[in-house]
């Protein structure tokens, strides 16, 4: 098996190794392949990636080549992941179950590892019982992650969705509200009722939540502000909201 470190993150690349490592069981962050790649070898692995569930995307040769310091890849780079991934479908009836009632943290396109690491570790803090991310177009979770969240990303479930429009629809059939925050929204974060099941969704930076996720919403609230910058940084924001939750759902106890 054919393996290198960079930085903190485990690399495998090679077909069979790649291939062999999805039939051990191992976990993956993401897998990288290269654009045009259609070997009889890489038919195989593609099958028990899509069986498997494992999200992968093709990219050029020469990001495989940077990836690999140009040692032969053969058309593949897989990240091992640090975390075991969950379903939604199979941890949102679990809370119930145990009589729970769900606050769950759904980010659309949050790209930076130390944000991601920074939410999840306010989610944990603040009693979130899962964080659904999207199979692409999320931030990686490696070691920078899990070391910003001051381990919080072992104790708390990362559903990684392979579509978050489907996603939210299931929240939605189970019960919960979807509550965007938004810094276009017409109402205050206080505003909304968080006792009940609640899924918040929380946007990237630069383009904030897809208008498709806003339009599935049930309410969406901003965050009053007073000063020449525009917005706050993702994470300070979801722990804003999160803690606005949690003392809502205090006042119940």
């Amino acid at each position: 098996m054919t393996m290198i470190k960079e930085y903190d993150n485990t690399i495998l690349y090679g077909l069979r190794a790649v291939k062999e490592a999805v039939a051990s069981g191992k976990e993956f962050d993401r897998v990288f392949v290269q654009k045009g790649l259609t070997s009889e070898l890489f038919g195989e692995l593609r099958k028990v990636l899509e069986e498997n569930k494992i999200p992968y995307q093709f990219v050029p040769a020469e990001k495989l080549n940077r990836l690999t310091n140009n040692r032969s890849h053969q058309g593949i780079v897989a990240f091992i992941s640090h975390i075991l991934y969950h379903r939604l479908e199979d941890v949102l009836p679990g809370i119930f179950e145990e009589g729970k009632t769900p606050l769950i943290l759904v980010l659309d396109r949050i790209t930076d590892v130390r944000n991601f690491g920074a939410i999840c570790r306010t989610a944990e803090c603040a009693g979130v019982q899962a964080v659904v991310i999207p199979a692409h177009g999320a931030a990686q979770v490696n070691g920078d992650a899990i070391k910003t969240s001051a381990g919080a990303l072992n104790n708390i479930p990362i559903c990684r969705e392979p579509n978050l429009k489907t996603a939210l629809d299931y929240l939605k059939e189970s019960g919960l509200q979807l509550v965007s925050l938004s810094e276009k929204a017409a109402d205050f974060y206080p505003s909304a009722d968080y006792t009940g099941p609640t899924a918040l969704i929380l946007g990237s930076e630069e383009d904030g939540i897809s208008f498709e996720y806003l339009k599935k919403s049930d309410k969406q609230v901003k965050i009053p502000m007073n000063g020449k910058i525009e917005s706050l940084n993702v994470s300070v924001a979801a722990g804003i909201v999160l803690f606005e939750a949690v003392k809502q759902r205090m006042k119940l106890a």
